[in-house]
């Protein structure tokens, strides 16, 4: 017999902990029945238009037939066997098609099972790579401050330790080599200082440094902050002048988020180790990638035993690799670059009337990602009820109020996202008092 509704919000409230919340004060949870294209309908019959593609990974909406199909004719074989020592057809043509897409020198495909991990298995190939070539002293991480890749361990050290998520783990992690954020925006005219910080950490430390790691031109969880392209053009270029490896987390900017397949296209570089994930699957199933060149993979597999150090129960699910199979054929027979464009346009003509509120700090559009940056931050339990009233579904983290809808979006969903934003600012700037000058 199936619960009641409000039986089922019982029993959440008080046994499941959801991510990034308290038990003692949960936040309200909104019961989904069923979801399809970019429309989320609640328990209730309301209907939500979804502005988060589920933390940014359902790019082509919910319920998709072609995902579906793939899915079902999958399970009809074997839901999962294990990776060590089988193989199977889904990730072996996952394998050819992330060949296909990637730049020509990326080689060696590792299937992982979540963002957190693909970055953890890139950390670790860093690190095995310089053991091999008898450097084991080059074992620091360089990254850039404002940045998130993740929640465990080595991933989450390297989050901004005054400024982000992690901050209270940070007596017990291996703190990275930090520098700036690059100050240089997208859009802006280059300043060649920008490099000026990461140049002088490699002068000065390039010894000990095995790897950069970095979001390209968008750094995601960690503020949603767009950079100069120009960066990573230059990034490249002094990681091979200081025999640093450069890691590329492309798991929230990869499959077209930014407008370009991949955030590093805007530079047109090739990264010695690529993390892809979210949208590799459509949103459909967990499943990630790291991705690195035959010099990496052949130095590595040459020390010792030869062996990678790493291995997931569920790496290179068969489900999850039928579904991201399912997924990229949709992309690339899609016309995605057009509609991310319409998607950019949208969201700067609809979020642009806050520009205009003092409540706001700055707002930004890049490709299918649009960000209203508050001056103070925003209230979950108060605004989260907010944008549901307004029948849509977004949730703002921080001082940031931001959507990265699906790439399905119609004109007039997208609309009612924008004005939901420009309603529910309003409504904040409203309700915070007013200081003298």
């Amino acid at each position: 017999m199936a619960i009641s509704a409000e039986t089922l919000l019982q029993l959440d409230r008080d046994h499941l902990w959801h991510p990034y919340s308290s038990i003692s004060e949960p936040l309200t949870v909104y019961p989904v029945r069923s979801a399809s294209g970019a429309t989320l309908t609640l328990e209730d019959g309301r209907q939500l238009v979804d502005g988060m593609s589920s933390w940014w990974s359902a790019i082509h909406g919910y319920n998709v037939p072609e995902i579906n199909i793939a899915l079902q004719k999958q399970l009809e074989q074997f839901s999962h066997v294990m990776f060590g020592g089988l193989t199977h057809r889904p990730a072996v043509e996952l394998g050819r098609r992330l060949l296909d897409l990637t730049p020509v020198s990326l080689q060696h495909i590792f299937l992982a099972d979540s963002g957190s991990i693909a970055v953890e298995v890139a950390l670790k190939m860093a690190l095995q790579y310089w053991i091999a070539r008898g450097e084991g002293n080059k074992n620091r991480i360089a990254t850039i401050r404002g940045g998130y890749h993740g929640d465990t361990f080595a991933t989450m050290a390297l989050a901004d330790p005054d400024n982000g998520m992690h901050t209270m783990f940070r007596q017990l992690l291996t703190e990275p080599l930090f520098i700036p954020r690059p100050g240089c925006r997208f859009g802006e005219s280059w300043d060649p200082a920008t490099m000026e910080p990461l140049q002088q950490l490699f002068e000065e430390s390039g010894e000990s440094i095995a790897a950069l790691i970095l979001e390209p031109v968008v750094q995601g969880a960690g503020g949603v902050y767009f950079y100069h392209p120009e960066f990573l053009s230059q990034a490249r270029i002094l990681c091979d002048r200081f025999d640093v490896l450069l890691i590329a987390d492309e798991i929230a900017t990869g499959f077209g988020r930014t407008g370009k397949l991949f955030g590093c296209d805007h530079a047109s570089i090739t990264p010695d180790i690529l993390c892809l994930g979210k949208a590799l699957t459509g949103g459909a199933m967990t499943l990630a990638a790291t991705i690195t060149t035959s010099l990496i993979a052949e130095t590595i597999s040459s020390h010792d035993d030869g062996t990678l150090m790493h291995g997931p129960t569920f790496m290179g699910n068969p489900l999850a690799c039928s579904a991201a199979n399912a997924s990229i054929d949709l992309l690339l027979s899609s016309p995605w670059r057009s509609r991310v464009q319409k998607i950019e346009s949208g969201l700067r003509r609809g979020l642009a009337p806050c520009s205009k509120l003092s409540a706001v700090e700055e707002v930004r559009v890049l490709g299918a990602i649009g960000v209203v940056e508050m001056r103070e931050a925003v209230n979950m339990g108060r605004v989260q009820p907010l944008f549901v009233e307004h029948g849509v579904w977004i949730r703002p983290f921080g001082r940031l109020i931001y959507l990265m809808p699906p790439f399905i979006i119609t004109v007039d969903e997208l609309e009612r996202l924008t004005t939901a934003v420009v309603e529910v600012v309003r409504t904040i700037e409203q309700s915070q008092p007013v200081t003298a000058a």
